[in-house]
């Protein structure tokens, strides 16, 4: 049986470089895989697509129900983040960098997760240990995915780890001058011309369970906040769309990447529990937060906290 190497569900560049690194490293060394995502690839965001474009990879084929298939997981655990049908399937593999999620299994599988800004950084070390050599454009895609995941070195989830993966990765995929990559990257994820507001908040989003109520996390990362601000209504009128379908709270992290800190901006049932959770006061339903760039390391870790999980 094919195994088919997924990302989470909203895919980021991580998610789509990690599948297709894993599927790369799986079938090098005598399986059959893979790479897949809860997308099609007209549906990619920008920079996910920038990256497949610029290093000539083929995007992962959409997978909409995993039920009875075997899968891989990367860059995520929790079974909400997965394709339909996750219960049913038979998860073989999880590479990831995030807290250990819900995924359970029947029989003992190769489950990696290490504390760093990228999966990438984590299949750089599984490729070398495995003797096998990373693709061009492979290693391409996966340099791209640790520049972004941690915003050029600038992230707190960044490690030493991740630093000595772009070293790697960018002799093997030949780039010079990965300054000029992750600025070219920024101008893709940063895009927001023409784009459906609620498009913008499903770019990077992730829903989770913050004992028993449901929450959604969204993040643009922008150059500046000005590229929002023609747009911050429609884009308030569609987190009150996607939070009235269940949700005790939805987030926005408006991110400025030359700043180095995030407009977070929140519509919840309890916003006093926002509030405690990042120690300030809403204004307009919003909230400068300084040096906030992480979601996995900075935002969710709070809200945990303040849910009481």
């Amino acid at each position: 049986m094919t195994i088919c190497v997924v990302g989470h569900s909203n895919p980021d560049t991580d998610s789509v470089t990690a599948a297709i690194a894993l599927a790369t490293l799986l079938n090098a060394q005598g399986q059959d895989a893979k790479a897949c995502m809860q997308s099609v690839a007209a549906n990619l965001n920008p920079e996910s697509a920038m990256v497949i474009e610029r290093f000539g990879l083929t995007a992962p084929e959409e997978i909409t129900d995993a039920a009875g298939k075997q899968v891989a997981l990367v860059d995520f655990s929790d079974i909400a983040q997965g394709p339909a049908g996750l219960a049913d399937a038979e998860v073989v593999t999880i590479v990831d960098h995030h807290k250990i999620g819900d995924v359970t299994t029947n029989n003992p599988i190769l489950f990696r997760a290490e504390p760093v800004g990228c999966t990438g950084t984590v299949l750089n070390k599984m490729f070398k240990e495995a003797g096998v050599a990373i693709p061009k454009n492979v290693a391409g895609g996966m340099l791209a995915a640790i520049l972004s995941d941690t915003v050029n070195f600038k992230s707190p989830t960044c490690t030493e780890d991740d630093k000595v993966a772009v070293a790697e990765l960018k002799e093997v995929a030949g780039v010079s001058d990965t300054e000029e990559l992750f600025m070219a990257m920024l101008k893709a994820k940063s895009s927001v011309d023409g784009v459906p507001a609620k498009d913008l908040l499903f770019r990077d989003y992730k829903d989770f369970d913050m004992k028993g109520n449901k929450v959604g996390v969204g993040q643009l990362e922008l150059a500046t906040l000005d590229q929002v601000a023609d747009i911050r209504e429609d884009l308030m009128k569609a987190m009150a769309e996607v939070k009235a379908d269940g949700r005790h709270s939805v987030l926005l992290m408006l991110t400025d990447v030359v700043k180095e800190g995030t407009d977070l901006v929140v519509l919840s049932d309890d916003p006093a529990l926002v509030e405690g959770a990042f120690g300030g006061k809403l204004e307009n339903s919003s909230m400068w937060v300084e040096g906030m760039m992480s979601r996995k390391k900075q935002t969710v870790p709070n809200l945990q906290t303040a849910f009481g999980c």
